[in-house]
């Protein structure tokens, strides 16, 4: 006979798998870590093979687990939609969400599955731009939310302090050269701001190479190994390595990172709900 699978046992194996985590995923489900734990090794002893390979600082799929999640994926979104079928009336609605590509590349996936989940009805509609333009969208009125990085002296509650960090091509060692060639993004961005300030406190010459407000651009530049760059950790590209000190590169500032709200959407319900949603998973993700 085909045992039975458990739905509780499948949502919580989404989480750990969208995490990579047992205590993110912990949070997120609303139990202890050694229960998480227990429910994967459960999980894994019905099934018959192991589906998550267990590293150091976080957690992966084995090649069985990457096939099943699709399945187990598709059963916790039919138990969710069979529930809400039954529940009271959907909010709907749509918002309009800013945010940098790199933060949307590590923390958005996770929050906006959950949301989709939960408020099936309501379109999230997303713009990927660096922090200086969202601000300027949202004054205009042009997006309803903005994950955005506070800048020195802007008023805004930090969710989330994050790091920045120095990267380069593992192939390349261009922090060797004279003047230190660097990318940086566009003007105005916090993070170049941060990298500008950090070399001169130290008295380090350099050249920009590269300025753009585009992720991909940038690490373009990085991975052919002509200039290093400075990125949030939490949405560091595959193919780069993280350098600093022993390099001689100077400590960097971290980034803060905070939600903004365009004043003319005071009274949607579905930007309530996206905007509970974001503040609760950016804190929970850090």
């Amino acid at each position: 006979m085909i045992p039975t699978l458990d739905p509780d046992l499948l949502k919580t194996f989404v989480a750990v798998t969208e995490e990579s985590s047992f205590s993110r995923a912990a949070r997120r489900v609303g139990r202890s870590q050694s229960a998480v734990s227990m429910q994967m090794q459960r999980l894994e002893q019905v099934l018959g093979k192991a589906l998550l390979r267990r590293e150091p600082r976080s957690v992966r799929l084995t090649q069985a687990g990457e096939g099943f999640l699709v399945y187990a994926r598709r059963i916790v979104k039919l138990s969710e939609e069979a529930w809400a079928s039954i529940a009271e009336p959907q909010e709907a609605g749509s918002v309009r969400l800013g945010v940098p590509d790199d933060y949307a590349v590590m923390l958005l996936p996770p929050v906006l599955s959950r949301f989709a989940a939960e408020h099936p009805s309501i379109a999230v509609e997303l713009i990927c731009e660096q922090s200086t333009s969202l601000i300027g969208k949202l004054e205009a009125g042009n997006i309803d939310l903005a994950l955005v990085t506070r800048r020195p002296s802007q008023a805004l509650e930090v969710l989330r302090r994050e790091r920045l960090v120095w990267v380069a091509s593992p192939l390349h060692a261009p922090w060797e050269n004279d003047p230190l060639p660097i990318a940086l993004y566009e003007p105005g961005c916090t993070a170049r701001d941060n990298v500008l300030a950090s070399l001169s406190d130290t008295g380090r010459a350099y050249r920009c190479l590269y300025s753009s407000p585009s992720l991909v651009g940038l690490t373009a530049v990085v991975r052919a190994g002509l200039a290093v760059a400075a990125l949030a950790e939490c949405g560091l590209p595959p193919g780069l390595r993280i350098i600093g000190r022993k390099e001689g590169l100077p400590p960097l500032r971290d980034l803060e990172i905070g939600l903004m709200r365009s004043p003319l959407t005071a009274s949607s319900s579905a930007v309530n709900r996206l905007d509970e949603f974001l503040r609760q998973g950016v804190i929970g993700s850090a």
